[in-house]
């Protein structure tokens, strides 16, 4: 989306995050309405220019991004974006507004939800094919994506605007949560594959393992002072060492402008997060099998949540210059509390811990009874294909016998089709050399009539 959307909509519905979709989707050339917003001033915006904006997370990321980019196009919707309160949005009345934009945006995003209904069928499909399921119902399935109408799949109403805010709204307020909850899940995971491991060992290996597993901990927290995310300390660190500026001449108002990279007036959570890069680097590094990178993300989830709790006064999760001025004035600011780093917490507690491991014995027996059941179904298909065997090998052997048989009665083999050939008996065959004496049939060559064979039969040779 373009700044218009990202500037009106976080400042309208700050304290249900509406905004938090704008914020990470779009940068558009509009002035905001919020007084303190306005008195921000960046170097001077580039007409046209776009600036790359990050991915939400969200599964439905691309379809939001374009839909907000073809809203912006319409002149009506803008004004009455301007205009709308907080009560409008929450009602679903600017949504309602859709039905007066243009006809050439309404037939485009009746396009885009065309494309994402067809791309969630396919999605549908996939995970069904992949347990090998038949009759899919797609338009039941579409019930659990609430981003869009399901009911209409064809057409771009208002009842998909009011859904697409309200689902990216919530998602969008869950996303830390639940990198918190995966976080810990991790850990616990991590703790007991250590407890599982060690079992499996005597007593002396078991010694030596966790004296290593000490010993890591230990050099792990061995790291130069981690100052408080968000003190003047810590940002002058970062405008000495990542701006390359004497740290005499700190400057906050200067600070703010260096590290508002898309110059759009504010600092969002990508800007805030990379100002904790030099911190993290003097606890974690690629390089020590003691360090941990997806701890060190967390902690980084942990010091811009810090911060903006600190700075973020309307909790619209944007900083803007007036916000942060303000927060340099605290004394939280200049005196800071120490900052305790994750391997000074406990994240998860013991009960929370068995818990897990319950849960995780609970998924293995259900693994081990689907094994089972399938080792079951193999056994039995591989018995019933025993016994067609054995019932082949029987009819071979029946039909083997029955061509001896035939052999040592001297019956006429099969021919070439595996049809019988039968010869007529010699009665028969002198039977027919009299009818054609009788109907005075000439002989072929070489023949004589059986009579005169009697007769001279000592004199008379016969020749084939």
């Amino acid at each position: 989306m373009m700044m218009m959307f990202q500037m009106r909509w976080r400042t309208i519905l700050p304290q249900h995050c509406v905004l938090l979709v704008i914020c990470l989707l779009i940068n558009l050339e509009a002035v905001p309405i919020d007084i303190d917003k306005t008195k921000v001033q960046g170097e001077p915006h580039v007409e046209g220019a776009k600036i790359e904006t990050p991915d939400t997370g969200l599964y439905y990321d691309e379809y939001l991004k374009q839909v907000i980019d073809v809203l912006e196009t319409d002149k009506h919707f803008r004004e009455k974006l301007q205009t709308a309160d907080i009560e409008e949005i929450k009602s679903g009345k600017l949504s309602k507004e859709l039905d007066l934009v243009s006809h050439h945006v309404r037939t485009r995003l009746d396009e885009l939800k065309r494309q994402e209904v067809a791309r969630l069928r396919m999605l549908i499909k996939a995970k069904m094919d992949s347990f090998q399921d038949t009759g899919i119902d797609h338009q039941a399935l579409l019930k659990q994506f609430e981003h869009l109408n399901h009911q209409n799949p064809d057409t771009f109403e208002s009842k998909d605007l009011d859904m697409l805010i309200k689902a990216a709204t919530s998602d969008l307020e869950n996303y830390d949560k639940t990198r918190h909850d995966e976080f810990k899940k991790y850990e616990m995971m991590k703790e007991h594959e250590r407890r599982e491991y060690l079992k499996t060992l005597n007593e002396e290996k078991r010694r030596e393992e966790e004296s290593k597993y000490e010993e890591m901990k230990k050099k792990h927290g061995d790291h130069p002072k981690i100052n408080h995310p968000g003190s003047k300390d810590q940002l002058k660190e970062v405008w000495e060492e990542s701006d390359g500026l004497d740290p005499n001449d700190f400057n906050p108002k200067t600070f703010f402008k260096l590290h508002d990279v898309n110059n759009d007036g504010f600092l969002d959570e990508q800007e805030l997060e990379a100002l904790f890069t030099k911190e993290l680097e003097k606890v974690y590094d690629p390089k020590n099998e003691e360090d941990d990178m997806v701890e060190m993300e967390e902690e980084r989830l942990r010091m811009r949540e810090h911060v903006m709790n600190e700075i973020d006064v309307n909790k619209d999760r944007l900083v803007t210059l007036h916000e942060f001025l303000k927060a340099t004035e605290k004394k939280e600011f200049l005196e800071p509390d120490s900052w305790e780093t994750l391997d000074q917490q406990q994240v998860f507690t013991e009960e929370e811990l068995k818990e897990f491991e319950t849960h995780i014995l609970q998924q293995e027996n259900e693994l081990l009874k689907k094994a089972e059941d399938l080792q079951q179904q193999k056994e039995e298909l591989q018995k019933q294909h025993d016994q067609l065997q054995a019932q082949k090998q029987e009819l071979q052997q029946v039909v083997q016998q029955m061509e001896q048989r035939r052999l040592q009665q001297g019956s006429p083999l099969s021919g070439p089709a595996g049809e019988l050939q039968f010869q007529p008996p010699v009665e028969h065959q002198v039977g027919n050399a009299q009818n054609h004496l009788a109907g005075d049939q000439p002989l072929p060559p070489g023949h004589i009539p059986v009579q005169e064979a009697a007769a001279g039969s000592d004199h008379v040779q016969i020749h084939p």
